[in-house]
């Protein structure tokens, strides 16, 4: 018998296993669902949601259970948006905005919301326009870093039941008309003005305090070189009249020589020629000084 016939003839003895081993070979590999690390699998039975399927190797019933959506978990960025608001000062800006998510629970992404980006985008162009309304321009522009945080914790109270999570919220820009710029720019000029003004103003307050204070200075300085001055003069009295009342009238006559001797040196260390004409009184006067002098030595 060839050996065709011989291997057909085996093959139809043994049908039925070759078509459990292949059934069995199929329902395996129906059964096993393995998933990626960035990814979960919603599982629907009957279509019904029925589980969730976690990144590894995962079992579940062939032919009643299957893989109705696969979710990727990695975080996303929605498309820069840009919108109109009005400020409370009514200021009309254009307000650029950014949003980064990550789907967390797709069970309830799926179940909730068709298009998620669309109404995350709807979303947070609501809660810009509002919270921007409930400040002046100045206050947007200067606390734009608040206004961030009150706007991603807005939005993630609002898309909650939808299974997400708001990583980050940016405005990127805000933007204003030609006029409004126009109008700012004549404010800051304005502003630049008034502080250069003030600052010469208080430059020279200054300038006439320092004047005022040197002045002061100077005049305290002479008023103590004279009250020194007049406490020797009071002291050197002290001691002539001391002097006069200890040893009687020749110690006047010792300082009166004793000064006359003096302005005669001065006058001859003077500079030039000087002709000094002294009466003949002077003259015995002058003698008697030097004669006292002379005795004092």
């Amino acid at each position: 018998m060839p050996i065709e016939d011989q291997l057909l003839s085996l093959l139809e003895q043994n049908i039925v296993y070759v078509v459990l081993a292949a059934l069995l070979i199929a329902v395996i590999f129906k059964s096993v669902k393995i998933v990626s690390q960035s990814e979960k699998h919603v599982i629907e039975r009957f279509g019904r949601l029925h589980s969730v399927l976690g990144p590894g190797i995962n079992l579940i019933v062939p032919f009643l259970d299957k893989v109705a959506h696969r979710i990727s978990i990695l975080e996303r960025q929605l498309p820069n948006a840009n919108q109109d608001a009005i400020t409370r000062d009514n200021v009309l800006v254009q307000v650029e905005t950014s949003v980064f998510y990550r789907i967390t629970e797709p069970e309830r992404t799926v179940y909730r919301i068709r298009d998620i980006d669309s109404a995350i985008a709807t979303t947070v162009a609501g809660i810009v326009r509002a919270e921007i309304g409930k400040m002046d321009l100045d206050e947007v522009q200067s606390n734009r870093a608040a206004l961030i945080s009150t706007i991603k914790n807005s939005v993630e109270g609002a898309v909650d039941d939808w299974g997400i999570e708001v990583t980050r919220a940016e405005i990127l820009d805000v933007g204003l008309d030609q006029a409004t710029r126009a109008a700012m720019m004549q404010q800051l000029n304005a502003e630049r003005a008034r502080r250069a003004q003030v600052t010469e103003a208080e430059g020279s307050k200054r300038s006439v305090e320092l004047s005022a204070d040197a002045e002061l200075y100077a005049a305290q300085q002479t008023a103590k070189a004279r009250r020194i001055q007049a406490e020797a003069e009071a002291y050197a009295t002290k001691v002539v009249a001391k002097a006069i009342s200890e040893h009687g009238i020749e110690a006047a006559q010792y300082q009166v020589a004793l000064k006359q001797v003096e302005a005669l040196n001065a006058l001859g260390h003077g500079s030039g020629k000087q002709t000094i004409v002294v009466p003949a009184a002077a003259l015995e006067a002058f003698g008697d000084a030097f004669k006292m002098l002379k005795g004092s030595g």
